[in-house]
């Protein structure tokens, strides 16, 4: 798990035994933070050392994740996304189709 500030070079080492990376795009601790754009560069940049290395390594992003970010999260590498707040908020009660308006890229 890479917290915001978190530098990719604390997984180099062993990313070839790593099964999955989680990158948090919000600073751990309560739920509706808003998503941090920087966090992108580096979902992309692990996305490069997975494919370069031709690993099996997942990416997940978890914090902030919503119609638009999911969107760029997938595009930037991201496999699996965390949504919390974009689903059970503002009396929102068709779960299943905003689950699947997030996978299919917003």
């Amino acid at each position: 798990s890479l917290n915001p500030e978190s530098k990719i070079d604390l997984i180099l080492d062993f990313l070839d035994k790593i099964d999955l990376v989680l990158v948090m795009s919000v600073n751990p601790g309560f739920g509706g933070q808003k998503f941090m754009p920087s966090q992108l560069k580096k979902i992309s940049n692990i996305n490069k050392l997975i494919n370069n290395k031709k690993l099996n390594t997942l990416i997940e992003v978890d914090g902030g994740i919503n119609l638009e970010t999911s969107k760029l999260c997938i595009e930037a590498g991201a496999d699996i996304l965390v949504a919390g707040s974009a689903i059970f908020s503002e009396e929102k009660s068709n779960y299943s189709q905003i689950i699947q308006s997030l996978r299919n890229k917003g």
